[in-house]
């Protein structure tokens, strides 16, 4: 049995500071992260539940304040951030620095300042008369995919836990109410090719030209969607249409051989409604390797998957919206072209919405940084949600 402890409260700023604390890089262990969080938690009497990542090195955690009834509004976060190497800072990144009104640290807007509010959220609703349950969700790994979130997900709906239906996505907005996002797929695309001296090269299969082929379908694909009437779904977007893309690229062995190898991630971002690029890729590359084995049949193109990203789609009288533009005020349409765990709520039957403070401009840059506008904005949100949850509830 729970004992209903209440430790002290700790103010969003000085839970934000121990979170920045913690260098979770993506590559890197979110378990000292976790291990304070849960023990925060406890002190206020709250259970968290943890799922291990398959190495053991990261974990998922939720949280369930309130009635054991169903219904509840969950506040989605991620833990893990961006590297700082190669950036010019001029603070240190992982010690919370105040200057000119913003709260500088990797992770100030992306997104440990939502986290911070969210944590602190749930131990003022331990301790308040919800009617309606809140639960936190933190999760690992989304700077690398929001592919891992779909166990946390998957644990969640498993558990003896209440289910909830309601999620909101810190992921900096503004504090605006985002309806809509483009979806992402990745493919780590690995080229073999066979090596000939480049006098001879009609006997060989250079992987990087071929590669070339690929790159220029990509290339007209995306000409050829930017030049179509976008959809009523496409639209609001900026572009309003879904591009491909190739950021880096590796091969060869020398200027006058064929190159045996070559290696890159094509990747997508695609606007809701749009699910035809895993096929399309897949059958240009068949197509593509089709004809590099007409010369040597040892020849081969491997294409792995490495990431899926479903798109958040806007709701029709969705109740994550609804509740979302009654404690925000905000009444516009909003859309943006990154991606969030959102997505992967939204397939397993969640309504969601992405709300969160600071602006997303400051992701991933030197001297990231939450205005502390924002960050009050933000506690400003989690109280009138709180108060919303008190309130009695439609029969």
């Amino acid at each position: 049995m729970t004992v209903d402890t209440h430790g002290p409260e700790l103010a969003p700023r000085a839970i934000l500071e121990r979170l920045i604390a913690f260098p979770t890089v993506s590559s890197d262990t979110n378990l000292p992260l976790v291990d304070w969080v849960e023990g925060y938690l406890a002190t206020h009497g709250i259970t968290v539940q943890r799922v291990p990542s398959v190495c053991g090195t990261k974990a998922h955690l939720y949280a369930h304040v309130g009635p054991q009834i169903a219904g509840a509004v969950v506040l989605s976060g991620h833990t893990d951030v961006v590297p700082v190497e190669g950036q010019a800072w001029t603070t240190d990144p992982w010690a919370l620095t105040e200057k000119d009104g913003k709260l500088f640290g990797r992770g100030t807007c992306d997104m440990k300042g939502f986290d911070a509010l969210a944590i602190w959220a749930l131990v003022k609703a331990k301790h308040a008369p919800l009617k309606r349950p809140l639960q936190l969700a933190l999760s690992f790994d989304e700077e690398v995919g929001c592919m891992a979130v779909a166990d946390l997900i998957e644990a969640m709906i498993a558990s003896d836990m209440p289910r909830g239906d309601t999620v909101i996505v810190g992921e900096p907005s503004m504090m605006k109410v985002v309806t809509g996002h483009k979806g992402g797929l990745g493919f780590a695309v690995h080229i073999h090719g066979f090596e000939v001296h480049s006098s001879l090269q009609p006997y060989g299969v250079s992987a990087i030209m071929e590669a070339g082929r690929l790159i220029q379908w990509a290339n007209e694909q995306n000409a050829a969607n930017a030049a179509a009437t976008p959809s009523e779904l496409a639209a609001p977007f900026d572009p309003p249409f879904s591009t491909l893309h190739i950021g880096k690229i590796s091969g060869g062995t020398a200027h006058n051989i064929t190159a045996k190898d070559c290696e890159f991630v094509l990747s997508t971002r695609a606007v809701p409604g749009d699910t035809q690029w895993r096929d399309k890729i897949t059958a240009k590359i068949r197509e593509i390797e089709a004809g590099m084995q007409a010369i040597r049949p040892e020849t081969r193109i491997d294409a792995v998957e490495v990431f899926g990203v479903p798109p958040l789609s806007p709701e029709s009288d969705g109740a994550a919206e609804a509740l979302t533009r009654r404690l925000t005020g905000d009444n516009a349409s909003h859309v943006v072209s990154y991606g969030t765990e959102g997505g992967q709520f939204q397939v397993r039957g969640y309504s969601a919405v992405v709300c969160g403070p600071g602006d997303i401009a400051q992701a991933h840059q030197p001297d990231e940084f939450l205005t502390l506008e924002q960050f009050a904005a933000g506690q400003a949100f989690m109280e009138r949600l709180i108060d919303e949850l008190c309130a009695p509830q439609p029969a």
